[in-house]
């Protein structure tokens, strides 16, 4: 798709303003997150599966919107969510995410929409949700078949 028909509908970075970036490297690291070869000192690039994580120091983020820093708002607006397979996948899951050194934000637990999910925050109080949807599969390569 060109940008004469629209915007593409996929996300390819998910950029990440910290405050500390070898603390944020490691934490992700942590999680068993494949770092980059194209982390510089000043960025650090993790792979996903089908887009790629930058965490970048905050104020340089701003910078590079044009727009002033702000702080830390309490709730920035924005979760970032990892689908699991089980329920038992996000409990592991959330066992690792807090021996790196995550918060738990909400405990995992059955959802009123039939699914099991939780939160937790990364250093910087970015919200990562944990969840299992029974109505979302998974494609051979890892990615929700999002009917």
């Amino acid at each position: 798709m060109t940008a004469e028909h629209g915007v593409p509908a996929r996300i390819s970075i998910v950029t990440l303003g910290v405050t500390d970036l070898a603390r944020s490297a490691e934490f992700y690291a942590a999680l068993g997150w494949q770092r980059s070869a194209a982390s510089s000192p000043e960025i650090v690039w993790f792979r996903t599966a089908d887009s790629a994580l930058g965490l970048f120091p905050v104020d340089e983020l701003a910078a590079d919107a044009g727009i002033p820093p702000s702080g830390e708002p309490a709730f920035r607006g924005v979760t970032l969510a990892i689908n699991l397979e089980s329920p038992e996948a996000v409990d592991a899951a959330l066992a690792v995410a807090v021996e790196a050194g995550a918060s738990v934000v909400k405990p995992p637990a059955a959802t009123d929409w039939g699914g099991y999910s939780g939160y937790f925050e990364d250093p910087d109080g970015h919200l990562w949700e944990l969840a299992h949807n029974p109505f979302f599969p998974f494609t051979e390569r890892g990615q929700l078949d999002l009917p």
